[in-house]
């Protein structure tokens, strides 16, 4: 039994530089570069603003119209100079928002067709909970891309 966990699990010797499987799959989720993208040392800053970028979406549910664009166009327009890293997510989260604007207008519009009402719904749903994930994503040094996403900013 002990010798088949031993099989099971790698040795120090087997693994770079010493560290166990488990630590590799984490670094290279943790990595800011794990997407594809050259590393950068990421400071909490940089985190926090790539949040912001995200968070900036509910400027909608404070009431602002168009808020879920313009929150994010600001804080992306402000800090994209200073970090890759906040100019990526502030890209992404833009890009998000307006393809979800163009969603919510398209699901209006169905509504006379009677789908909208289930469609409207699910879209904002499906909305709130991405952004949820990005943000907790670039709290991780991690550049997320949301699914669904028109990509207007390159």
């Amino acid at each position: 039994m002990i010798e088949e966990q031993e099989r099971q699990q790698p040795k120090a010797e087997d693994t770079d530089k010493g560290e166990d499987v488990e630590g590799q799959a984490e670094r290279s989720v943790k990595e800011p570069g794990a997407a594809g993208t050259a590393n950068e040392a990421l400071t909490k800053e940089d985190r926090n603003m790539a949040m912001l970028c995200h968070l900036a979406a509910f400027a909608t549910v404070v009431g602002i119209p168009l808020g879920n664009i313009i929150g994010p166009l600001v804080v992306w327009l402000i800090k994209r100079e200073q970090s890759s890293f906040v100019d990526w997510h502030g890209k992404e989260s833009i890009n998000f928002q307006i393809s979800v604007t163009i969603y919510v207008i398209i699901s209006a519009i169905l509504i006379l067709a009677i789908i909208g009402f289930v469609l409207l719904p699910l879209t904002i749903v499906f909305a709130l909970v991405m952004v949820i994930v990005a943000t907790m994503r670039a709290n991780d040094g991690i550049r997320h891309q949301y699914p669904l996403t028109m990509r207007f900013i390159k």
